[in-house]
């Protein structure tokens, strides 16, 4: 199937005049793009359609709030193109173009002119990974990595899996929700899994998909041609105010996502990226519909985490009573962290770690909670703690 996309509102034949002409210098100032098979699947006769919330620019996404690199991404890249902010795994930005634009994007830096973050060419990225033996798992992502031809992608995929010490290669996209039809009318994309097996290591597609409405029947098709070719397949997603801050569209998107062999990995907390204003919610109401989404359903169905991706590292909400909102690190920057619990006072408006007022934790985390921007030289990528390689590491 041919998909058309689209870059102007006025190719939306689903906007009046009067809302293009609102929604006009939201463009200007973070890119605007989807296309024709995504197009289809928004009732455009429905103002609140959550797939048209997820694409279509929002007037509000221009009041003053955030910051564009919001986890400070910027302190963990060693050179251009390539992070490494936890230990075992490396992070590549191979592009900076997706099969559509989610209005809450926490990289919409990429898509900006000054922007110098993603690299095309990625040998300086390759090289640094080839150095660094810690690294076992390598995210491939962007942009849309499904944006870039296959020839380019594979040449890229096997040449890690050729590197002894990468057992995990995982792509982060979109596609199969914005265009389906990218991966499954493609035969030598699909035998991608078995040439990474080949070597010893293995492919996961990190898809994405926000709502059960994205799950249509070539969605699935496509989820389960990657499955027979190989491929393991996770899914993870923000919680988006207007989009999937319904618990019951939260179940029938994790319970489908575990009959189809895609289970939820983690629902994240919206970064508070300049421009997402509009798409944010308070940790609290998010944990509330994070819970009362899982209650119903089984064990493989309610396995996501509910996280925020902090600059120290990754925070897992676990709790939150009348009186304190309970958390610890996931995932960690600096070793010794990882697990750490972290208490913090109830606060119905805080939408992030730093607003919130700890009682306990690491003193990083209590640094950024009250607001302390943290010097270059305590969280270079890499530290770990003066770890070498070959100790042993929570991962």
């Amino acid at each position: 199937m041919r998909v058309r996309y689209i870059t102007r509102l006025s190719r939306l034949a689903g906007l009046s005049e009067d809302e293009r002409r609102r929604l006009e210098p939201v463009t200007e100032r973070y890119a605007f793009r989807m296309n024709s098979y995504y197009e289809s699947l928004i009732d455009w006769d429905d103002p609140d359609d959550p797939l048209r919330r997820l694409v279509v620019p929002d007037a509000s996404e221009l009041r003053p709030w955030g910051q564009l690199d919001a986890s400070h991404e910027a302190r963990y890249t060693p050179v251009r193109g390539c992070q490494h902010k936890y230990r075992d795994t490396a992070l590549l930005l191979v592009n900076e173009v997706c099969g559509a634009y989610c209005r809450y994007c926490f990289r919409k830096r990429l898509f900006m002119n000054d922007n110098d973050d993603a690299a095309l060419d990625t040998r300086a990225g390759v090289a640094y990974i080839r150095a660094h033996p810690e690294v076992t798992n390598v995210l491939i992502t962007g942009g849309d990595p499904l944006m870039l031809s296959t020839r380019r992608l594979t040449l890229l995929v096997e040449e890690l899996a050729t590197l002894p010490h990468v057992r995990i290669i995982r792509i982060g996209t979109k596609m199969t929700a914005f265009n389906p039809h990218r991966v499954r009318d493609d035969p030598d994309l699909l035998a991608l899994p078995a040439r990474v097996r080949a070597h010893g290591a293995q492919l996961y597609l990190m898809n994405h998909f926000d709502h059960p409405n994205e799950l249509t029947d070539v969605a699935k098709e496509t989820l389960g041609l990657l499955q027979r070719a190989g491929a393991q397949t996770v899914n993870q997603c923000p919680l988006v105010r207007g989009v999937n801050d319904d618990p019951a569209a939260l179940t029938r998107l994790f319970r489908e996502l575990s009959y189809i062999g895609c289970p939820q990995y983690y629902l994240f907390q919206g970064r508070p990226t300049a421009g997402n204003a509009p798409f944010e919610l308070p940790i609290v109401a998010g944990y509330a519909i994070f819970d009362e989404a899982t209650r119903p359903l089984s064990g493989l169905a309610k396995r996501a985490r509910f996280a925020m991706s902090h600059h120290t590292g990754k925070i897992e909400i676990l709790s939150v009573d009348s009186r304190f909102i309970y958390m610890k690190y996931h995932r960690a920057h600096r070793v010794r962290d990882i697990g750490q619990p972290l208490i913090a006072r109830r606060d119905e408006e805080a939408r992030w770690l730093d607003e919130l007022e700890l009682v306990a934790g690491p003193p990083a985390a209590a640094a950024a909670a009250k607001g302390f921007t943290p010097r270059s030289d305590w969280m270079p990528a890499p530290t770990w703690d003066g770890l070498k390689p070959s100790d042993p590491v929570c991962s």
